[in-house]
């Protein structure tokens, strides 16, 4: 089957991705009435995550496609523009935004922003069994199967990614066994519905002092820390010139570098020296993640740089830059939406939409109940679901000094991720129907 989209070749991909987050800036900033009311109920920030969604869904470009050599084999392509924007541009952009962090005022932030993270968690966790035994009543089948082949054991693997991440997500598919011809099948439920509810917490960004307004929720520390970090910039604010820009992007990609290095080498250390880290089928396996050590590194040289001189360069644009970089990689994770996979397998679509609808009315139940704010809410949601490639994107999307909490809470998803993967599980197999 042939599911070669338009364009293919990455070079032009980012190049289109790049004309729509120009398009999209520039309409919203336009005095043109419409674009204005437009971009009050859809903030820019969505629109650079749905337009790319809009251009796979169409088959103008994709993240990964199918063709047929002459063989009749089938090959797989994958487009590099994410890996990229993840790899190289994600920890350039924690590096910018943490270079001006107060970090006494992080910890300021307080106790709400932790219990937000693990009432996500607990969220997902009870979410799984509780979305099964409803879809149970109405069609078992959906949710049965036996042996390898048992949905639950496909369900723990989303678990999994749900609560931490990429490398959390392959132990559960090695400890459980899951089918893994049917396992493409949990992974479209894992984009779609989390792709469907990052897109849902954007659009909520827009309308976010309502939303606080509803949970009656206290931002005094969300606002001093915002404040405190603006004001510093105001105060060593300046025209920048070119060496100014130099000596931020050689910052960056110089740290970029050594956290790939970092990575790698701890990463193999561990795997080498541990055999619990060696072990797929381990909780400690996430410490074998290079992703998990390269964001860890960033993040640590960000803050570490916080309280030297090059902290000044805040004021010739450092965390613009790393807004930037943000844009793009928001970019390339929206790309890897395709709208018309929401019909694809209907009924696991419906678990994925139940699940997450209970860890959501969870995180909004508790929320209100402690009155913690809509981005307490928002970045202990996508520490779980979505983990540091995504929470700090939200996270930066209410204030550039804020990616540095999304980036500390994901790192407690990949911890947890697979004790709470594998809890979720038990539970799913206890519910779950043999059909």
């Amino acid at each position: 089957m042939d599911t070669t989209p338009i364009f293919t070749h990455d070079t032009i991909v980012f190049g289109l991705l790049m004309l729509l987050l120009g398009f999209v800036f520039y309409t919203s900033t336009s005095e043109n009435s419409f674009w204005k009311k437009f971009y009050k109920y859809f903030p820019a920030l969505l629109m650079a995550y749905m337009t790319p969604a809009v251009l796979t869904t169409l088959g103008i470009i994709a993240p990964e496609w199918e063709t047929t050599d002459a063989s009749g084999q089938v090959v797989k392509h994958q487009s590099q523009v994410y890996y990229i924007a993840s790899r190289y541009l994600l920890p350039a952009a924690l590096v910018l935004m943490t270079i001006s962090i107060d970090l006494k005022a992080v910890f300021n932030l307080g106790w709400k922003a932790l219990a937000m993270f693990g009432t996500g968690t607990l969220g997902i966790i009870i979410g799984g069994p509780i979305a099964i035994y409803l879809i149970a009543f109405i069609s078992p089948e959906t949710v049965g199967g036996a042996g390898p082949d048992a949905v639950w054991r496909g369900l723990a693997t989303i678990a999994g990614s749900w609560i931490g991440g990429g490398a959390n997500q392959a132990a559960m598919l090695e400890i459980y066994e899951y089918n893994i011809t049917n396992y493409a099948g949990m992974v479209i439920v894992d984009i779609v519905v989390a792709n469907i509810w990052m897109a849902i917490l954007l659009l909520g960004i827009g309308k976010q002092k309502k939303i606080d307004k509803w949970l009656k929720a206290d931002n005094s520390a969300i606002d001093t820390l915002k404040e405190k970090v603006s004001s510093y910039a105001a105060s060593i604010s300046r025209n920048p010139s070119l060496a100014d820009f130099m000596i931020i992007l050689g910052i960056a990609f110089t740290v970029v570098g050594i956290s790939h290095f970092g990575a790698n080498e701890i990463s193999e250390f561990l795997k080498n020296n541990i055999e619990a880290v060696r072990d797929k089928k381990s909780a400690w396996s996430s410490f074998g993640s290079q992703f998990f050590w390269m964001i860890t590194f960033a993040t640590i040289l960000g803050i570490l740089f916080s309280f030297t001189r090059l902290k000044k360069y805040e004021g010739a644009g450092a965390s613009k830059i790393g807004s930037v970089f943000i844009y793009i990689l928001v970019a390339s994770i929206g790309m890897k939406m395709d709208l018309t996979k929401i019909v694809e397998n209907p009924g696991l679509i419906v678990v994925g939409l139940v699940w997450m609808a209970i860890h959501v009315a969870l995180l909004f139940l508790v929320a209100k109940l402690i009155r913690a704010p809509y981005f307490f809410l928002a970045v202990g949601s996508k520490a779980n679901i979505g983990g540091a490639a995504s929470a700090p994107v939200v996270a930066a999307a209410f204030h550039p000094s804020l990616a540095t909490v999304g980036v500390l809470l994901a790192v407690f998803g990949y911890v947890v991720g697979t004790y709470g993967a594998m809890l979720t599980a038990e539970l799913m197999r206890i519910i779950a129907p043999i059909t």
